[in-house]
């Protein structure tokens, strides 16, 4: 489904842009850490719970965190874009242990979906290219979800709000290829419905050093 969005963005972007403007498809991979956060709720196995996680990123355990996005940049490198990235959360063992959870975790993935800003200057550093971007969307992370001796709740969820940030480089190896470096940071709020009448909270953010490549046309 993403794929496709990504997609549709650049091929209805590249028919409306004059000759001087240009799209960009970037895929890139990385490494990711969520930040510890809160989570909060109730659910009828357990009853009520508000307890700290200490969330892990694994990016390199499949399924991987990845990311692809589309921009079109206007003749004033200012970019206009759809991004999505395959970020994920997985509670530790000794956390979901103490707050009553068999499983927890995001991680097929904690997706998010985002509409991006992004200001470029080429040709700063010779080849290489500064950029800058921000984004709002929503998140749709694929629910992992178990309280002890409860229902298990698996598939994918719209959960709250998104926001995204980024800097980094691009070095262009010729007129349409490119690859780059970046840093992300991601913030989303996470309203779940629970399978049996539960629900749970909670805010998740992101750290991600991403490297990638690019196509231009």
């Amino acid at each position: 489904m993403f794929r496709k969005l990504i997609v549709a963005l650049a091929a209805t972007t590249a028919m409306a842009a004059p000759a001087v403007a240009e799209i960009e498809i970037d895929l890139y991979l990385g490494g990711e850490q969520p930040g510890n956060s809160s989570i909060s709720g109730s659910d009828p196995a357990i009853g009520g719970f508000d307890a700290d996680i200490d969330w892990r990123g694994r990016s390199n355990v499949m399924p991987p965190y990845y990311g692809m996005r589309a921009v079109y940049w206007r003749p004033d490198n200012l970019g206009f874009g759809l991004e999505f990235s395959h970020n994920k959360a997985y509670a530790p063992d000794a956390d979901m242990a103490a707050t009553g959870f068999d499983r927890l975790e995001f991680t097929d993935g904690h997706n998010l979906v985002t509409l991006n800003v992004m200001k470029r200057w080429p040709g700063k550093w010779n080849r290489w290219t500064p950029f800058v971007g921000a984004g709002v969307g929503v998140a749709i992370p694929h629910v992992d979800i178990q309280p002890t001796g409860g229902a298990h709740t698996l598939g994918y969820q719209v959960t709250g709000p998104a926001i995204r940030l980024l800097a980094g480089a691009r070095y262009q190896i010729n007129d349409n290829w490119s690859f780059f470096g970046e840093y992300q940071f991601t913030w989303s709020d996470n309203d779940v419905d629970l399978d049996g009448g539960g629900t749970l909270s909670t805010t998740l953010t992101s750290n991600a050093f991403n490297i990638g490549i690019g196509y231009a046309f």
